[in-house]
């Protein structure tokens, strides 16, 4: 086996970063599953109420993305990321322990989702810094490979956790979550020192300026960019009405709903494995557009349902779009860290989340205030179904439009490439 052939070793620091992820991300998937029930079925809440509370679950990432990418700039990356996994199992905390006190209300549902999520962007972006800072290049597709197949894995079990420990415990499922993102606090504490602070010799708002400017001068960036945003004004949309149209849409119950987004991410976990295999088959930059696109389109499936059985549409309609959706983060990661230096990942990475996610709270509100303005005529479950259309068309007709020329693009600035000079090229 030659050097070019050898595995990548991607070292004990990823190992530990890895596993402290892999069991935070099923805390997270039980806060996604137990905190929209909660509110239908315990709160009673409307779709425009579980509008609001899912708008302030992406609140934060157009307030502060940009701020928290400066200033993670500014700091050491792994004690930031650990103080973000503290105050996360904090504050998820206080929503058994408003249950179970019997003062858990939506003001208070929102506020503690608001103040979560907060915190995730920081830590999302420490995140993405620290991988760039303790991967090289040549892993970095091979990492973040394995992070999407941690992520659609928990995908597999964390619905299915949550729904029996939401049967078993009702709210304190919650507690669950708390504990999980105490274990990421534990391993990111065992890691050695890696790194940040890089950029704390300019000011916070150049830091800022530098980060857009990135995004935007960049053509492969920019067109990244232009295509995630399109993509994230419908897809939240279907997300955040799936559990109306499931629970009071179609009638199902806690169990089968958590059983059909399990098995659903069944596919999504065999999507992530073969990621490398269909990246270097097709090439990430062509697999972008292709991804994004198909996607969408597979959102249209829940048009068969009730016509056929609701778990059987719900099944195979998010099997494919998780599948889908770990290629386009596969990709869209290796080809993005590629094109930006390593001191300015996290102010890159800030950017681009506050761009892009910043529509994400308009379009989940959208999605609650629609449903509730069409239920008086077509029923909660007409509503939800033309909801969820409107929004997966959006990314099926638009998303795909400015990645589509991405792999010629590479092309043709590796055709015009300067020949490196006779005095660059080493000799032994």
């Amino acid at each position: 086996m030659t050097a070019a052939e050898a595995p990548v070793r991607l070292g004990r620091e990823f190992n530990l970063l890895w596993a402290g992820q892999t069991v935070s991300n099923i805390g997270d998937k039980i806060s996604i599953f137990v905190v929209p029930t909660l509110m239908i079925l315990v709160l009673h809440a409307s779709p425009l109420q579980v509008g609001l509370v899912a708008m302030a679950q992406y609140l934060a990432i157009p307030l502060l993305s940009l701020v928290a990418g400066a200033l993670v700039d500014r700091w050491d990356l792994r004690r930031t990321l650990i103080g973000c996994d503290l105050v996360r199992a904090a504050v998820i905390a206080l929503v058994p322990a408003a249950y179970f006190g019997d003062f858990l209300s939506v003001p208070l549902v929102f506020a503690v989702v608001a103040v979560v999520n907060a915190t995730a962007v920081f830590f999302n972006v420490g995140y993405t810094a620290t991988i760039a800072s303790i991967v090289g290049p040549d892993g970095r597709v091979k990492a973040y490979s394995h992070l999407e197949a941690s992520r659609t894995t928990s995908d597999v079990v964390g619905p299915a956790v949550a729904s029996g420990i939401y049967v078993l415990l009702g709210a304190g499922a919650l507690l669950v979550d708390a504990a999980t993102f105490l274990f990421s606090a534990v391993q990111i504490r065992a890691m050695k020192p890696y790194g940040g602070g890089g950029g704390r010799q300019e000011s916070m708002w150049r830091r800022l300026a530098h980060g857009v400017r990135l995004n935007w001068t960049d053509p492969v960036l920019r067109r990244t960019l232009q295509g995630t945003l399109l993509a994230n004004i419908g897809g939240p949309i279907f997300v955040t009405v799936l559990p109306i149209l499931a629970y009071r849409g179609l009638g199902m119950s806690v169990g089968a709903l958590g059983t059909v987004m399990s098995v659903a991410a069944a596919g999504a976990v065999a999507g992530s494995l073969v990621a490398q295999r269909v990246s270097r088959l097709l090439g990430p930059a062509r697999l972008i557009p292709w991804s994004i696109f198909l996607h969408s389109l597979v959102g249209l499936g829940i048009l068969f349902a009730p016509a056929l059985p609701a778990a059987l549409v719900l099944g195979a309609t998010l099997t494919l779009y998780g599948i889908f959706m770990v290629w386009y983060n596969v990709s869209t990661a290796a080809v993005r860290q590629a094109r930006v230096p390593s001191r300015d990942q996290a102010v890159s990475h800030a950017a681009f989340r506050t761009i892009t996610w910043g529509v994400i709270p308009f379009s989940v509100l959208a999605g609650g205030i629609i449903v509730d303005a069409l239920a008086g005529r077509l029923g909660i479950l007409g509503a939800s179904k033309l909801t969820m259309v409107g929004g997966t068309l959006i990314g099926t007709l638009f998303a795909a439009i400015p990645l589509a020329p991405l792999h010629a693009l590479l092309r043709r600035e590796r055709e015009t490439a300067p020949a490196p000079q006779l005095s660059e090229v080493s000799t032994t």
